[in-house]
Formats: C-alpha cells, sequence, structure tokens
C-alpha cells in the first residue's frame, strides 16, 4: 500500500539494466523516435519484482511490462477479468481461478497457473524480504511462511491455501471470508513471473520479463528506461504506439519546462507553481482529473498525550480549525477538493464514498475549534507539531498554510509550528520508530479501488499501515464482518466502519487529490487512470 505524494516512495538504489550513470535533471533534446512517447519519470526505490514494489514510478512500469488475473479499467476503475477467464466461490472463503488460454510472456513462454502461485509463493516467504508481502495475508498459510515474529524462520516455503490444478486453474483458499477478495488481484503484487525470474533471478532483474502490453528494452539509472511495445501480448488494450522512453526528472519543473520546450511528450507530476497557469501554458492540453488520493493529517495516539476523550476533543478542534476551502484554492487552483470522509470520490457512492460523512468535523469552525481545545485543557505543551517531508510533492506551501489556519483560528501565532523532515526517507524511518510528537503527514493512493483499501490497512489493529497506533474493537469487528459480507451490505458494513474511525479521529481528512498531467502536440490520446497514472496504451504519436 502506497504513501501519496504523487512521487511516492524514495529514490533510492536500484538494481539497473544497462550501464548506471550520474543522475541528471532531465532527459536529453530531441524530437524522439517515431512512434515512441517520451514521458517524465523517477528512479524507482527497488528492483522491479511485482512484490517488492509499493511506490509509484516503480508502479507506473510494472503497469506497463504486467498483467494479473485483474486489471483496473482506466476509464471507470473496476476490476475486469485480464488473464482470468472466471474466478468462482460459493463461500467467499474457497475459490477456483481458471486462466484464459493464450496468454504468454514477452519471451514467449506460456502463462500458467504456475506463474501465479510461485510468484505469490515467493512474494509472500520472509526470506525474500517483499516489501509487499503482506498482500498475501489472507491466504491460508500465510502465517507459515511469514511467520509475525520479527526474526522467527519460517515453518514452510509454500501456502497451504494455494493448489495448482492444471495449466490453467488453481486454488485459493483464504484464512477468513473476503467477498471482495477477487476485485484486489489487479494490484501488482498479484502479477505471474516467468520460469526465467525462477531459474536465474539476477539475469532477470537485470531486464525483467512479463506479460503486459510493453517489454522492456534497457534502463541506465538517472536517465532513462526504454520500453517497446510487446508484440506477444493478449490483452485487449495493446498499445497504439511504438513505445515509451520514460525519461528520469529530478526537479518537477524541468519536466514541465521540457514539455513546454517540446522535448517531453508528457508530464504527470504538475508542479503546484505551475497549476495556476498550466492550462493557458500548454494550450488546452492539459489534464486533471480526480485520483485514488487522500491527504490526512495523523496523530501518534500510541504518546499518552494523544490518548482519552480530552485528546480526541483536541483534535476534532484541531480538524475545524482548517481552512480547506481557503488553502486548496490558493495554492492548488482546482485540483484538490476538501475531503469529507476518508475514501475517494473516484469510488463512486456504489463503491463507499459517502460526501459528508465526516460532517462538522472537517468543516471550518474557528470559534467551535477554540472552545473544544479549551475545554479539553488545551493543546498537549502549549503547541502541537505539523510533521512531513519536504523534498517532494510542494509540501512546505500546505504544511506552512495549515498551521497559519490553526494559529489563526486560536488566536496564537505559536500554537502550531511547522517541523520539517529533509527526506522522504528520513520521514518513513521516523514514522516507522514511532518518533512522531504530534501532527504528520500520511497521504494515501489506493492499490485498488475498494472502500476496503482505505480502511483496513490504515485503522484496523497493528495493520501494515496502521501509523497512527489506533485499535477499536468495534472498528475491527464491523471490517471483519463486511469482508465476510457481500456486494451492497459489504459497503454498507466498511462505512459503518468508517464512522467509527471518524468518531475517534485518529487522522484528520484534508483533502481529495486529483491527478494532473500536461501533453505536447505531438501526442494526443492523454488521459490518467484512477491511479493518476497515465494510460500509455492509448497514447498515439502523430
Amino acid at each position: 500500500m502506497r504513501t501519496a505524494t504523487r512521487f511516492t516512495g524514495a529514490v533510492v538504489a536500484v538494481v539497473v539494466l544497462a550501464t548506471a550513470t550520474a543522475a541528471c535533471g532531465g532527459g536529453a533534446a530531441g524530437s524522439g523516435e517515431s512512434g515512441v512517447v517520451r514521458a517524465s519519470w523517477g528512479d524507482p526505490q527497488h528492483p522491479l519484482e511485482p512484490a517488492n514494489t509499493n511506490e509509484v514510478q516503480g508502479g507506473k512500469v510494472l503497469d506497463m511490462i504486467f498483467r494479473g488475473l485483474k486489471r483496473y479499467d482506466p476509464r471507470t476503475g473496476r476490476a475486469v477479468n485480464a488473464v482470468a477467464e472466471s474466478i468462482e466461490t460459493d463461500d467467499q472463503q474457497n475459490f477456483t481461478v481458471t486462466l484464459e488460454k493464450g496468454w504468454e510472456f514477452s519471451d514467449g513462454t506460456p502463462v500458467t497457473a504456475k506463474s501465479f502461485v510461485d510468484a505469490w509463493n515467493y512474494g509472500a516467504l520472509v526470506t525474500n524480504n517483499q516489501v509487499n508481502s503482506y498482500f498475501f495475508q489472507y491466504i491460508e498459510g500465510y502465517d507459515d511462511v511469514h511467520p509475525a515474529k520479527e526474526g522467527a524462520k519460517p515453518t514452510a516455503r509454500t501456502m497451504s491455501g494455494l493448489t495448482v490444478k492444471d495449466d490453467h486453474t488453481f486454488t485459493v483458499k483464504l484464512g477468513q471470508k473476503f467477498s471482495q477478495w477477487p476485485e484486489t488481484l489487479g494490484y501488482n503484487a498479484y502479477a505471474p513471473l516467468p520460469e526465467s525470474f525462477f531459474t536465474d533471478r539476477e539475469a532477470w532483474l537485470r531486464k525483467p520479463v512479463g506479460n503486459g502490453p510493453y517489454k522492456v528494452d534497457s534502463y541506465t539509472r538517472g536517465q532513462s528506461m526504454k520500453l517497446s511495445r510487446n508484440e506477444n501480448y493478449s490483452g485487449e488494450d495493446k498499445a497504439r504506439n511504438e513505445g515509451v522512453e520514460l525519461k528520469v526528472y529530478t526537479d518537477t519543473n524541468t519536466a514541465y519546462t521540457d514539455l513546454q520546450a517540446g522535448n517531453l511528450d508528457v508530464a504527470d507530476d504538475i508542479p503546484a507553481s505551475q497549476l495556476k497557469n498550466a492550462e493557458r501554458d500548454l494550450d488546452g492540453r492539459y489534464v486533471n482529473q480526480p485520483a485514488g488520493i487522500l491527504q490526512t493529517l495523523t496523530f501518534p495516539l500510541y504518546r499518552k498525550e494523544w490518548q482519552g476523550e480530552d485528546a480526541r476533543r483536541i483534535r476534532q478542534g484541531l480538524s475545524m480549525a482548517i481552512d480547506r476551502e481557503r488553502i486548496t484554492e490558493r495554492i492548488y487552483h482546482g485540483t484538490r477538493i476538501p475531503a469529507t470522509d476518508l475514501t475517494s470520490p473516484v469510488l463512486g457512492a456504489e463503491g463507499g464514498y459517502t460526501e459528508g460523512l465526516c460532517g462538522r468535523t472537517c468543516a471550518y469552525d474557528p470559534k467551535r475549534a477554540r472552545r473544544l481545545i479549551e475545554e479539553a485543557g488545551g493543546l498537549p505543551g502549549g503547541s502541537v507539531t505539523l510533521t512531513s517531508n519536504v523534498d517532494t510533492g510542494s509540501h512546505r506551501q500546505w504544511l506552512d498554510a495549515v498551521c497559519n489556519s490553526v494559529n489563526n483560528a486560536l488566536g496564537d501565532n505559536d500554537a502550531c509550528k511547522v517541523r520539517p523532515v529533509g527526506t522522504f526517507a528520513d520521514y518513513r524511518r521516523d514514522i516507522a520508530a514511532k518518533e512522531m510528537k504530534g501532527m504528520f503527514r500520511a497521504g494515501w493512493q489506493m492499490d485498488y479501488p475498494l472502500i476496503q483499501n482505505f480502511l483496513q490497512p490504515l485503522y484496523y489493529t497493528d495493520a501494515s499501515s496502521n501509523d497512527s497506533g489506533y485499535s477499536s474493537e468495534k472498528f475491527d469487528g464491523l471490517v471483519d464482518r463486511a469482508n465476510a459480507a457481500e456486494g451492497p451490505e459489504a459497503v454498507e458494513t466498511f462505512r459503518e466502519a468508517q464512522k467509527v474511525v471518524l468518531r475517534d479521529l485518529p487522522a484528520i481528512p484534508l483533502w481529495y487529490q486529483n491527478g494532473t498531467a500536461g501533453y505536447s502536440e505531438r501526442v494526443k490520446g492523454v488521459r490518467l487512470n484512477a491511479f493518476s497514472v497515465p494510460v500509455f496504451t492509448d497514447i498515439e504519436v502523430a
């Protein structure tokens, strides 16, 4: 699951597919190869293993070179079959997966049931150190291959819940009922892997082989990755271009300048300073559409001063002291929408989005904010800090704006102070070490378009991304019930669970984030999917 920053992870070392060179500020100028789309990018955090990639830049490539059992429709965000012909269950716990015949990897080898089962077992095994291993936690036998106790050795190498029946059929038994489990299977952690991955993993990492619409041709860290159309691709969404060159930029302003100069075709992270004029600058070649991204402020409930009813009222007061409308209007110019729940409008009402569910708590009300905080004994220690990394995402602007709003509402210029952290890596290290003392940024980009993904990973007791330390038996029980339910009943039960979180308020909803992009005169058909990633297969080169 991904912490949302629109560049979502730290840029650190990665296995290279070609000779590594020093990082640069942008790609080389030029008109580009005929039929090839040139797009902005950032080096991924990890090697491109499906179960070891949980940030946007690496995920962008995996979306291009892999297809799983499901994929997410770029227009609706809904899960539709890809490699799966069917996924059937009678009890929401035991599933039979049948693959569509004819799928191949880009090296010409077949995609089989074993390709999935072996990949999932590899991703789950604790000794393989895959960052997405927890995605397999619902499968029976996960605890045997990935014991919860740190440092404990696995008692098995494969999950008992996975069984290959034949080349095109396998069965899955979950540890508990989870009716929406098939809808999660478009996430890249569930992608299949070819036999070559297991026979020579190091060679595979140098040049990954997938089953998606593109294949990797070369990668030079700090410069670019080149991908070409996969002629063996069996899916319906075949590429309408010859390939994509992903050009590394360490500064979004440089990418924007290159886009204006015609040296780049697609930039999907418009700098905040350019948002006001982007549509005019690009002569209408500008995309601004909703995405499954939510920005929140989270509290360290593992600290005594943030526990109890008085602390809850203080959190509620702080939420009411934030003028979301003014901040999003002045800084983001229509690319952020004040949040009134903990999900995203891209889910739609039928998917669990509930406009206004947060109620008065998310409405700007400085008088009530002051009264609530005063009645609760005042801010812990007399002031509160607001923390985030400031190396990406134009965070410093809104951090200052939020603190100024709180200070103005409370009539105290020292009530809220920004505590910036230099890099995303350092910031995440501090959060993991439970060193937060006040409010801290905890944005979220959905892994798959389900209300469950906005709630369970973040607020379930001891969940993988529960950075606040929040724990509620009532919430956990509702989530368990929702997972076992089907259709509208499941969504409604998740909605009830969300009400519990909004009442306890371990996190303050700030705003829903749109995806933005600009494109050159050289291309057409540019749009973003529900995850704010360009739909590269649809882009045509003039």
